[in-house]
């Protein structure tokens, strides 16, 4: 690929979105949805013909739609999945999304997924292989793809880079855009003791496209990105950071598991536009009672509702 002709260059503002999740089907069938865009999980809608399809396909005729995967396994070893990748982009002719995302991970190997998003060693061996994927990858879609950076409970000893920079020498090698998710930042960085601020800092604003905003959950002395509570305060803080260093670009809530009704969830979301003047919630972050049962958010997430 020509990192000269950039998928990401010209993509909108899209302004404040949610995940669409079938809780809420029949609600939005009888109702404005009030937020602006949707964002869906791509492996709940392929091979899917049935309801879902039907309310997706409305939905997609009023309100822009981002297509977020959880199986693309961009840092795998194995060889790139072309029969997950035809399904996405058969799914991406239907609902025409304005941008495709995944996540730097790997989900498997030797044909086995694990429904994780696990981490990379960052080396610069583990960059090279990346960057090459993802250029076929964006080659083969024709779509701008969008990466997100995952929260992680573990590093490689032998990493050479931090993450910030692995995705700044990513992103020229590729041209692919960012989805900078401030909840796995701000997990992430407490796990493994770093600033997220730092981190906020260092990636190349001009690259991010969009943003995550979800809640954590405190278990022991870890954060595990569970989205399944409000977002606290201090989430909150990066967004307004982050916002401010890329100019404004689409804000997403992710809430996937305790997922309230509709009308709590938009009224989530729009917590940004004042948190965008200074204005932020009194949120805590949530502490678990029973720290042995904490909800993986893909577990949630990949809950494919066929007919």
């Amino acid at each position: 690929m020509d990192v000269s002709s950039n998928h990401r260059l010209g993509l909108p503002n899209l302004g404040l979105g949610v995940g669409l999740r079938s809780k809420h089907y029949n609600y939005l069938l009888n109702h404005d949805p009030i937020v602006d865009w949707f964002e869906i999980i791509s492996e709940n809608y392929m091979d899917n013909f049935g309801f879902s399809r039907h309310v997706l396909q409305h939905m997609a005729s009023i309100r822009p739609i981002v297509m977020h995967g959880v199986s693309m396994s961009v840092g795998s070893t194995d060889p790139l999945n072309y029969t997950y990748l035809q399904k996405l982009k058969e799914l991406a002719d239907f609902v025409n999304p304005v941008w495709i995302s995944d996540h730097l991970c790997w989900t498997g190997v030797a044909n086995i997924n694990t429904h994780d998003l696990l981490p990379l060693p960052l080396t610069l061996e583990s960059l090279a292989h990346v960057a090459e994927r993802v250029n076929r990858i964006q080659d083969f879609l024709q779509r701008p793809l969008i990466l997100e950076n995952p929260s992680t409970y573990m590093e490689f000893s032998c990493s050479s880079l931090k993450e910030w920079e692995f995705l700044t020498e990513l992103v020229k090698k590729t041209g692919c855009g960012l989805l900078l998710d401030v909840n796995n930042v701000f997990v992430s960085g407490h796990n493994h003791g770093f600033d997220p601020e730092f981190y906020i800092r260092n990636i190349p604003h001009s690259s991010v496209v969009q943003i995550h905003v979800a809640g954590p959950t405190a278990s022991g002395p870890y954060l595990i990105d569970t989205h399944d509570q409000p977002v606290p305060t201090p989430v909150w803080h990066l967004y307004r950071l982050a916002q401010q260093l890329t100019g404004g670009v689409s804000t997403l809530l992710e809430w996937d598991a305790n997922i309230p009704d509709y009308p709590e969830l938009v009224a989530e979301v729009g917590k940004a536009k004042k948190v965008l003047k200074g204005e932020f919630p009194d949120s805590e972050i949530y502490r678990s009672v029973d720290e042995n049962q904490v909800s993986n958010p893909l577990n949630y997430q990949l809950q494919v509702e066929h007919e």
